[in-house]
């Protein structure tokens, strides 16, 4: 780690990074009129897709993290207004789910995947040098407020390990050296392409937006599944492999498989196949003969059911 990383870490330079414990702010401030009436109407059209209000609230606090590029104080009191909640609900939700910001995020969020496969390639060593180069940390922000830097579980694209998401866009095959050349790119304001989809990356208040619900019609723009995540389909389409339809799976199963087979003679039956007891009939043993003496409780207690204790004559 660099002293400039170490320094950035501890505050001792003039530009620090935004903390990453920052709770969420309070925001006193109301929205202006303007914003107020437009963030109303998307609210209306948010909620009018649920049977349940209630059931618009993910929607809506990207809605209003597409406003304020976070989720502030005052979006979690509109969404609470809106869908009838209280404000620890929503703010329940918000603390729960990391696309959610507690405190201003970047313009551009780098998802570094650092799990296994992607650690393995070489997430771990992306990650490091990324952090070094920027002086942030784990969900911290670049003093320009351009980057904020994310250590990620997993980008659901293993077949491209190592993977790098810009507001969950993605950038394939990455090595430490074309993330930084990425990162600085975005920080200069230039147009950057991902390896699939759309070819732009748009910024965090955009894509929070198109996350609400929005579509910016950029869905279907550009490269979806490439070579690695087709090759099964490939390979099986060679050999003539098909699923099996629901029909022929269900005339293949075993005769043996179904519930209702009687068990061979001396053949242990699940406790499932095992008739209830009748009210007030105590449990058989493993024998089949009724149980006497003491019971679980009582063994537990280490007396038996006249108080003596066990072993005793």
């Amino acid at each position: 780690m660099s002293e400039a990383h170490v320094e950035a870490r501890q505050g001792n330079l003039p530009h620090d990074p935004i903390h990453h414990k920052e709770p969420l702010h309070a925001s006193e401030q109301d929205y202006s009129p303007q914003v107020l009436e437009q963030l109303r109407r998307d609210a209306a059209e948010v909620i009018s897709r649920y049977p349940q209000p209630r059931s618009a609230l993910l929607p809506l606090l990207h809605l209003v993290q597409s406003v304020d590029g976070y989720v502030t104080g005052r979006g979690v009191r509109f969404c609470a207004e809106q869908l009838d909640l209280s404000a620890a609900e929503v703010s329940g939700v918000a603390t729960f789910y990391t696309q959610y910001k507690r405190h201003p995020n970047g313009d551009y969020t780098v998802g570094v995947c650092t799990n296994t496969l992607c650690a393995i390639m070489g997430g771990d060593q992306i990650y490091e040098e990324v952090s070094d180069h920027l002086g942030v940390g784990h969900d911290e922000t670049t003093p320009d407020g351009k980057v904020t830097l994310e250590r990620v579980e997993c980008n659901a694209a293993c077949d491209y390990a190592p993977v790098v998401m810009v507001n969950w866009e993605f950038f394939d095959n990455q090595t430490p050296e074309t993330t930084k050349e990425l990162v600085d790119r975005l920080r200069r304001g230039e147009t950057v392409t991902p390896s699939r989809g759309p070819s732009r990356v748009c910024d965090f208040r955009h894509i929070s937006r198109v996350l609400a619900g929005f579509d910016d019609g950029l869905a279907d723009e550009g490269p979806g599944a490439g070579g690695p995540s087709l090759e099964g389909l490939r390979i099986a389409q060679e050999q003539g492999w098909r699923a099996p339809s629901p029909q022929e799976a269900a005339d293949d199963e075993p005769d043996d498989t179904r519930s209702d087979v009687e068990p061979e003679a001396g053949e242990q039956q699940s406790s499932a196949d095992t008739p209830a007891n009748a009210p007030g009939e105590r449990p058989e043993s493993g024998g089949g003969e009724p149980e006497t003496g003491t019971s679980g409780r009582d063994t537990i207690a280490g007396t038996d059911a006249d108080g003596g204790k066990e072993g005793q004559e």
